[in-house]
């Protein structure tokens, strides 16, 4: 199962980052951005309504491949796995963490800028790795850069944080990079205010932006 949702996940190279306030909105969200072509979402923990937020889509949007986002510790991991996540995130690798995604048959993908982080994600058996903050830690030069001595290893990374329709093409143009992820595509405002036409509108406009 591990390795099919890995598959899956490739072939995404857009991510929406999702913060939500209102598991209520979760549903519609999902909705919004499938109509706009996207079909992957990553749903963050850091609010109280993550979780329930995950639940809600993965029993009734199935069309749509949903992680959960800023997974940091031992019971997060159970919650989110619990609430029907697909996928793991971090913003840095807690081994734990990535292991008991693994036991369950789910990838996970940890954070990781330098050659150690990445070296031990690879020990971890993870492929497939977030950058995070790109725009903070070197950008494309950088992934550039890191993707030398690790791309026959077969890893590659989602870049996030910085990231939006001014500079998406950038990252997606590199081998090191499969996909980009952030917030820009469905902010906590525009869900808090159902501004759904609006994220599906976005949606469409990074799905052609990404594909030129």
């Amino acid at each position: 199962m591990k390795q099919a949702i890995e598959q899956t996940l490739r072939g995404h190279c857009i991510i929406p980052v999702v913060e939500i306030d209102d598991a209520e909105h979760a549903v519609a969200l999902s909705e919004a951005l499938l109509a706009g072509g996207i079909s992957v979402i990553e749903i963050t923990l850091r609010t109280p309504a993550g979780v329930r937020a995950i639940e809600r889509i993965a029993r009734d949007v199935p069309d749509i491949l949903v992680g959960a986002g800023t997974v940091l510790t031992l019971e997060e991991s159970q919650q989110a796995r619990d609430a029907g996540a697909q996928f793991g995130v971090a913003p840095g690798t807690n081994r734990q963490v990535v292991e008991s995604f693994h036991l369950a048959g789910l990838p996970f993908l940890p954070g990781a800028i330098t050659p150690t982080e990445i070296e031990m994600a690879m020990d971890a058996g993870c492929r497939l790795l977030k950058f995070f903050p790109a725009s903070v830690s070197g950008g494309p030069p950088m992934l550039k850069a890191l993707h030398g001595p690790y791309s026959h290893k077969g890893i590659q990374f989602c870049a996030t944080g910085g990231i939006g329709a001014d500079n998406l093409r950038h990252y997606l143009s590199l081998s090191a990079v499969w996909a980009v992820g952030g917030s820009w595509l469905a902010t906590r405002s525009q869900i808090a205010d159902q501004q759904w036409a609006s994220i599906t509108a976005g949606a469409k406009t990074a799905v052609l932006d990404a594909s030129n």
